[in-house]
């Protein structure tokens, strides 16, 4: 019994270690594009695909980066921007008002949130679907040039 002992250190010490580096993949949220809902990488705060340049440290994404009838949601910055019509642009707070979870997609005109099912209008935020009872609170951005700030 006691000639096995080593043996068994070995092996538990090398299935902790690969644990370690399983989970360590597990870490960072990557994009997830379906057409109209967008998910931005949370380590970046940035749109799949897009490059950042000089000076552009505000811009949460860019108005391509916005479906219409959808969303982008900026994980980094915990905004959640939304085009319900061309040209129309909207942002609200990623956190969900019910619990604190943040939101992770934008589909079929609401904001959804993973954690017990609360949707949001993409429009204006309201409540659509509980158990939230209050609406996403709106941020204030700007559109300049394709490239949306908060103001």
């Amino acid at each position: 019994m006691g000639d096995n002992l080593p043996l068994r250190r070995t092996v538990l010490a090398a299935g902790a270690a690969a644990a370690g580096v399983a989970l360590t993949g597990c870490g960072e949220e990557k994009s997830t594009d379906t057409g109209a809902d967008k998910v931005t990488d949370r380590a970046s705060g940035k749109a799949p695909g897009s490059a950042p340049t000089a000076g552009d440290d505000a811009v949460l994404a860019t108005a391509a980066d916005v479906p219409v009838g959808g969303g982008t949601v900026i994980t980094a910055e915990k905004v959640v921007v939304t085009q319900p019509a061309a040209g129309k642009f909207k942002a609200f707070s990623a956190v969900c008002t019910h619990q604190g979870c943040l939101v992770n997609k934008v589909a079929n005109g609401t904001i959804d949130c993973p954690c017990h099912g609360s949707k949001f209008s993409a429009e204006d935020g309201s409540v659509t679907t509980g158990p939230a009872t209050k609406p996403l609170e709106e941020k204030e951005i700007t559109v300049t040039d394709g490239k949306i700030s908060l103001s």
